[in-house]
């Protein structure tokens, strides 16, 4: 793990879960060499835990915000914060 990499954690709204949503999540996150999960919730939303380089990160987001995403995202709540070197590969839970 680099000293410049980071951790997103992006909290997912809308009709995310049943479309395919985790699997494209998985797809763009992996094109960029992140390593992380996008996970189904409860409450309908998807948690999207990510850890890279920061430009990676913010390109992720972005993409998640107003990608051509399947379903449909209202809205996307994000937090950064340090690496913590746990994760291998990006996966669907």
């Amino acid at each position: 793990m680099s000293a410049t990499e980071q951790r997103l954690t992006a909290w997912v709204h809308g009709r995310v879960q049943g479309v395919g949503f985790r699997w494209w999540t998985r797809s763009r996150a992996l094109e960029l060499g992140l390593v992380g999960y996008a996970a189904n919730q409860a409450d309908g939303r998807v948690l999207v835990v990510a850890e890279g380089p920061r430009a990676a990160l913010d390109q992720l987001r972005d993409w998640l915000r107003v990608g051509n995403t399947p379903g449909e995202v209202t809205l996307v709540v994000d937090d950064y914060s340090v690496a913590r070197g746990d994760l291998r590969g990006f996966i669907e839970k």
